[in-house]
Formats: structure tokens, C-alpha cells, sequence
């Protein structure tokens, strides 16, 4: 049996037991939808339009702060990399900024942004940066000592000693580090939604939860995690597992 397969079948056991469990409960629909009812409120907001516009919003807040948080991972973790002073300060700040959840940053974001897009913004790219900069500040720090010996020995120095040998031997590790930067603001898009969105799919969650519609609720939840495997598996992991090709690291 393929794995594909296998997580077929896996899902379909699933989706029975759900179905099964909602038509024999007690309780009442809005509380505990069935799968059929779940599918049937789904395919309705996709055709009516609700849900893929709620879709475009959130993706378009998604991709504006980790493209943001990607360049800021970027500069910052290459600074800390080359300078000592870089590294004793705001690499102690970040490895303490890191801990904390970038919910949590989202009062402040109001105050200062006001309860709108760029205040969803800002939690998304905080969500983002620090583990970005961590990820790119160790991947620079473990390019092989002799790749950086042979090529000053051959006279690589400046731009063309990061183009040509830095940033090409820490790309595994830039990778890595950009597919858990993703996953934590696509979390950090689905909080910030939840509390201050007019459109997107954390609006919607808040909806479904406000109207006691929890075939909305699951329904948005599903699309979230269809979104959130298609990236990874689909664009994160099928880059990483091409670049360990390149680099000889998988076979």
C-alpha cells in the first residue's frame, strides 16, 4: 500500500467515525455538525464566494509580512553572523525576543497602528522574523571553515565571497528556517484575524463562532489545513528535498 494510500484510507476511517459519532449524539447540530453537513457548508461558501475572498485576504497579509519578515531574517541574521558586537547584542535580544508568542504583541500593535490590516501585519512579520533570523544566523555560522579558507585563498572576498560561497552552502539550512518562519505566521495571521480582521479566515472563525455556526467554524478550519499541507509539502519540502539534491545531502 502507497503512502498516499494509506492516508486515504487513514482519513476515510476518520470521516466515518465523525459522521457515525454526530448522527448518533445527543447533542445538537450547531454543536457537533456532521461531515456531510461540514462539506455542504463549505462547498456553499466556495461557490458563493465568501470563503475564497476570505482566502485572498488572508494569503495577501500572509505573503506581505513573511516576504517582510523574510528579508529582515536575512540582513539581520548576515549581521549577526559578521560582526561580534551584532552578535553580543541584538543576538541576545532576538534568542529573548523569540520566546515570546507574537499574539502578545498585538495590543501594542493597536495602539500604535490602530485595530486595522497593519496592525495584522505587524504580528505576522514579528511572528516570522525571529525565527528567520536564528535560522539564517546558524546557517551562515555552519558553512564548512574550508570552503571560506579556499575561497580568500583564491582571492573571493566582499559581495562576491557571500554570493558566491555563503549564501549558496547555507541554503539548506535558509530553507529550513523559511518553512518554519512560514508555518508560525501563518498561526500568528490566523490570531491576529481572529481579533481585528474585517475579511479573512480568521474573520470568518470569529463569525462562526459569534452565530454558533460550528459547521463554518470546521469548515474554515479545514481550509486552513489544506492551505497550510499544500504549502509545506507541496512548495517548502519539495525545495528543500531538490536543494539536499543539489548539495548531494539526500540521494
Amino acid at each position: 500500500m502507497t503512502t498516499a494510500l494509506r492516508r486515504i484510507v487513514f482519513l476515510g476511517i476518520l470521516v466515518a467515525i465523525w459522521e457515525v459519532t454526530s448522527r448518533l449524539s445527543d447533542l445538537p447540530d450547531f454543536m457537533f455538525p456532521s461531515f456531510t453537513q461540514v462539506m455542504s457548508t463549505l462547498i456553499s461558501g466556495l461557490i458563493s464566494g465568501q470563503i475564497l475572498t476570505a482566502i485572498g485576504a488572508s494569503l495577501s497579509r500572509l505573503l506581505i509580512g513573511f516576504t517582510i519578515a523574510s528579508i529582515l531574517g536575512l540582513v539581520l541574521g548576515y549581521l549577526i553572523w559578521r560582526y561580534k558586537i551584532v552578535e553580543d547584542t541584538l543576538g541576545f535580544l532576538v534568542t529573548a525576543l523569540q520566546s515570546i508568542p507574537s499574539i502578545v504583541w498585538f495590543p501594542l500593535a493597536i495602539i500604535w497602528f490602530g485595530l486595522n490590516d497593519f496592525a495584522i501585519l505587524f504580528i505576522v512579520t514579528l511572528g516570522a522574523t525571529w525565527t528567520m533570523i536564528v535560522n539564517a544566523t546558524s546557517g551562515f555560522k555552519n558553512v564548512p571553515v574550508l570552503y571560506q579558507r579556499v575561497a580568500k585563498s583564491l582571492g573571493s572576498s566582499g559581495l562576491h565571497f557571500l554570493r558566491t560561497v555563503i549564501l549558496p552552502a547555507s541554503v539548506p539550512q535558509l530553507i529550513s528556517g523559511l518553512r518554519i518562519a512560514w508555518a508560525f505566521s501563518w498561526r500568528a495571521l490566523m490570531a491576529g484575524e481572529l481579533l481585528g480582521a474585517s475579511v479573512g479566515l480568521g474573520q470568518l472563525l470569529e463569525a462562526g463562532r459569534a452565530l454558533g455556526q460550528m459547521d463554518l467554524v470546521i469548515s474554515v478550519m479545514i481550509i486552513i489545513g489544506v492551505i497550510g499541507t499544500i504549502m509545506d509539502n507541496v512548495l517548502f519540502l519539495r525545495l528543500e528535498r531538490s536543494v539536499e539534491r543539489k548539495w548531494g545531502i539526500r540521494a
